[in-house]
Formats: structure tokens, sequence, C-alpha cells
């Protein structure tokens, strides 16, 4: 999916929508994963602070990533008028900075459900070297 295709199933625009593209696959083997991409091209408004002369891609900003990149794997319960809403993060790790001029990949997976709850875990890394890795949930929620 473009950025034109996610927008038909997150609520997210202008500079929350944190995807350039996102794939998911049906493994019967496996659960379905998705495969998300956001490059990181500098002018982004939470670089501006974030450290002025040295920036890095806040953490809850990857985290933000890696939840849009699951919610590709319920297109199909993500009506309008849903929004995803995160209700938890655990055993989040940073292992290396994201920076201008990067290619964050996610990984992630839906790990288990119970509508409207989803708890899900994701990998983010940037040229094959993992930079974040997370368990959250969320709950779809409709708009009020």
């Amino acid at each position: 999916m473009n950025r034109e295709e996610i927008m038909k199933i997150l609520p997210h625009r202008d500079n929350m929508l944190l995807l350039d593209s996102v794939n998911t696959v049906d493994n019967i083997e496996t659960d379905s994963v998705s495969h998300g991409k956001y490059h990181v091209r500098g002018d982004e408004w939470f670089l501006d602070g974030h450290f002025p002369g040295n920036p890095v891609v806040p953490g809850v900003i990857l985290c933000e990533i890696l939840a849009q990149s699951s919610c590709a794997l319920l297109a199909d319960k993500m009506k309008e008028g849903i929004t995803p809403m995160f209700v938890g993060l655990d055993g989040v790790r940073f292992k290396a900075p994201v920076k201008p001029g990067d290619t964050l990949e996610t990984e992630c997976r839906i790990t288990k459900s119970k509508h409207p709850f989803y708890f899900a875990e994701g990998e983010g890394r940037v040229s094959g070297k993992l930079c974040v890795k997370a368990e959250f949930s969320f709950a779809l929620v409709k708009n009020l």
C-alpha cells in the first residue's frame, strides 16, 4: 500500500501519517505480518528540538510507526469512524538511533486479540540493524 491507500484505513493525516508504504503477508504457518517503511527526510517537526545539531527520531515516534504498521493487518476492521488508540506499551527497547536520511523498515504482527483490543509486537530496523522493538496494545474505538 502507498500513502493514499494507507489513508483509506488509518485516520492519521499530514505530519502524523508516519508510513510511506506498508504491505501485509499472510502466512498459514505463522501469523500475518506487516512490513512498513518510513524514510526520515530530516524536515519533520519532531526533529526540530530533538536534538539541535544532532537530530534523532524520538522513541515515541518510533513506537507510533510500529503501531501504524501493525494497523495494516486490521484493514478489514478499520472502517470509517473507527480510530486505533494506544492502550499500552511493554518491553520497549531502543537499540540504535534513527536519524535523517535513514529508512526505518518495520515488521509487525498481531499476537492476540479480543475485540476491540489487539496486542502486537514489532521491530524497526535501518539497513538490517535493529533500532527498536516493542510489544504494544491498542483498541479500535468508535469516534465520539
